[in-house]
C-alpha cells in the first residue's frame, strides 16, 4: 500500500494529543494503517525568514513542519485565507477584504510549502490535501514535477458561483482545483455549486457525474464526502462523563431547570448574535417557561487579532447583559456566557446532561457539534436538537428541529417546542440520528474519500 501525506495548515503534532479533535484522530488513524507523513506549518511564528523545517517521528508516522514569519503569517494566515477566503466560502461578501498584497502572501506560502515538500515526497506517495488555507497547493506541486495522486478536501461550504466569481483573483484561486485529481465537498449541494462555477466561470464542463473537464482539457473529479465524528467514543465518553467535577457543578447549579446549550467558535458564521436575539424572544413569546430553562453558551476566542472578532465578542458581551438585565430574577439568570475552552470529555457531559442543543450557524460547511451533540445523549432520556437548515449536517440529520437562524420567531418557538417535547418523540427522533451516526462515523468518512481517490 502506498504511502499516505497528508496537508494541512496546521499539524496535530502527537504531544498535543489533549488537544486533537476527532479529525487529527481520524487522519493520524489513516496515517498509521498505510504509514506517512503529515506537513503544514509549525504553529511558530518567527523574525526571520519563513521556511525554517522541523521534522519529528511518531511510529510511521512523520511530522513534517515548517516556521513561518511574522509578515507572512499576517498576511497569508490572518489576511488573505481569514479576511478574504473565509468571509467568502460562507456567503459574506460584505466581509471580504481583498488585496494584492495579502494575494500575493498567499501564493508565496503556498509556494514555500509545495518547495519545502517536495524533498519529502516519495514517487508512489498519495497526497490528501486539507481546506481552504492550501488550495494552490497541487498547482505549485504540479508545476515541480510532482505526478503523484492527489485530493483535496474542503471543509467550509462553497457559495454560489456569483459569489465566488466576485473575488477579483477568482479564476487563479478556483482553477487550482483542477490541479487535483478528487475534490471532495461537504453536501451534494457544495458539490453542485462548484460544478456550476467550473460550467459558468472556469470555462470547464461537466462530463458525467462528478467528473469535471477544464477549458485546457485537464479532467478531475469532484465529490460529496460528508464528514463525521468518532460516534462511539463520543458516547462512551459522555457516559461517565457525568463524573467529572466540572458536569456535576453545572447540574447542581441549574437547580431543576432544563439546560440549552451552544458550543461554538466566536466566529461570526456562527450566528451567536441571532440565537442570543431568539433566546430572547422565546422569553417574550413563552412566559410560561420563563425561568424553567437557562441558556448557557460556549464561545473560545478565535481570531482575536482580527477586528471582525474583536466586534463579534463586544456585541455577544452586550447583549447578554441586556438579556440578563431584564429578564433574570434573583435565583436565575437567562444566559452563562463563557469564553473560554473546556476539556472535550467535559463538553460532552455538559451536551449529556443539556436538554436542547442549540447549534443555528448562518452558513456551516457541517458543524460537528451537532452530531456530537446526539452521540453524547443519554439514550433513555435524550435532549432535542435545534439545528440551522444552512448546516451542512442538516442535509442528514432531517429528525432535529430545522430552522432559520435568521427567523427569531422561528427559532424562538422551536426552543419552545424542544421544552416541551414528549420523552417518546424525543427517543424517536434521537434514535434515526444516531442510527445514522454509526453506520457514517469518521472512519467511514475518511475510508470513503481516500477509496474514491485511489479510484480517480
Amino acid at each position: 500500500m502506498s504511502r499516505l501525506v497528508v496537508v494541512s495548515n496546521r499539524v496535530a503534532l502527537p504531544h498535543n494529543n489533549d488537544r486533537a479533535g476527532g479529525l487529527a484522530v481520524a487522519l493520524r488513524a489513516a496515517l498509521a494503517e498505510r504509514g506517512g507523513m503529515w506537513f503544514g506549518w509549525s504553529g511558530r511564528r518567527i523574525r526571520g525568514e519563513s521556511g525554517e523545517r522541523h521534522v519529528e517521528q511518531d511510529g510511521n508516522i512523520t511530522y513534517c513542519t515548517v516556521d513561518l514569519s511574522y509578515r507572512d503569517f499576517d498576511a497569508y494566515y490572518n489576511g488573505f485565507a481569514n479576511r478574504t477566503l473565509w468571509p467568502l466560502l460562507h456567503f459574506r461578501m460584505d466581509l471580504v477584504d481583498y488585496n494584492r498584497e495579502t494575494w500575493a502572501a498567499y501564493r508565496r506560502v503556498n509556494a514555500l510549502f509545495a518547495e519545502r515538500l517536495v524533498p519529502e515526497l516519495r514517487k508512489d506517495d498519495v497526497l490528501w490535501v486539507h481546506d481552504y488555507h492550501v488550495i494552490p497547493l497541487a498547482q505549485e506541486l504540479r508545476e515541480r514535477g510532482v505526478d503523484n495522486r492527489i485530493g483535496f478536501f474542503l471543509h467550509v461550504p462553497m457559495p454560489s458561483s456569483d459569489l465566488l466569481a466576485a473575488l477579483p483573483a477568482h479564476r487563479e484561486v478556483f482553477a487550482a482545483l483542477s490541479s487535483y485529481d478528487l475534490v471532495g465537498f461537504q453536501t451534494t449541494r457544495d458539490l453542485e455549486r462548484f460544478q456550476d462555477y467550473v460550467r459558468l466561470f472556469g470555462g470547464g464542463r461537466l462530463i458525467g457525474p462528478g467528473q469535471l473537464e477544464t477549458a485546457g482539457g485537464r479532467r478531475f473529479r469532484a465529490g460529496a464526502f460528508p464528514i463525521s465524528i468518532d460516534t462511539k467514543t463520543i458516547a462512551r465518553q459522555a457516559a461517565v462523563a457525568w463524573r467529572r467535577s466540572a458536569v456535576q457543578t453545572l447540574r447542581a447549579s441549574l437547580t431543576g431547570r432544563q439546560l440549552a446549550i451552544g458550543v461554538d467558535r466566536l466566529d461570526y458564521s456562527k450566528g451567536l448574535p441571532e440565537r442570543f436575539r431568539a433566546f430572547e424572544r422565546h422569553l417574550e413569546r413563552h412566559p410560561d417557561q420563563r425561568g424553567k430553562l437557562t441558556y448557557l453558551q460556549i464561545a473560545p476566542p478565535s481570531r482575536g487579532e482580527v477586528p471582525e472578532y474583536q466586534a463579534l465578542r463586544r456585541e455577544l458581551e452586550g447583549l447578554s447583559g441586556h438579556i440578563n438585565g431584564l429578564h433574570a430574577a434573583p435565583d436565575w439568570t437567562p444566559v452563562r456566557y463563557v469564553n473560554r475552552n473546556f476539556p472535550h470529555d467535559v463538553l460532552t457531559g455538559f451536551f449529556r446532561i443539556a436538554n436542547i442543543g442549540l447549534v443555528t450557524p448562518l452558513r456551516d460547511g457541517m458543524n460537528l457539534v451537532a452530531k456530537e451533540y446526539v452521540a453524547a445523549q443519554d439514550p433513555d432520556n435524550p435532549g432535542v436538537l435545534v439545528l440551522s437548515r444552512f448546516a451542512g449536517a442538516a442535509s442528514e440529520m432531517t429528525e432535529a428541529l430545522q430552522v432559520n437562524p435568521y427567523d427569531l420567531d422561528g427559532v424562538a418557538d422551536a426552543i419552545a417546542q424542544a421544552f416541551e417535547m414528549p420523552l417518546a418523540e424525543r427517543r424517536q427522533r434521537w434514535r434515526a440520528m444516531m442510527d445514522s451516526l454509526e453506520r457514517h462515523d469518521i472512519n467511514a468518512w475518511r475510508r470513503s474519500y481516500l477509496g474514491a481517490l485511489s479510484a480517480a
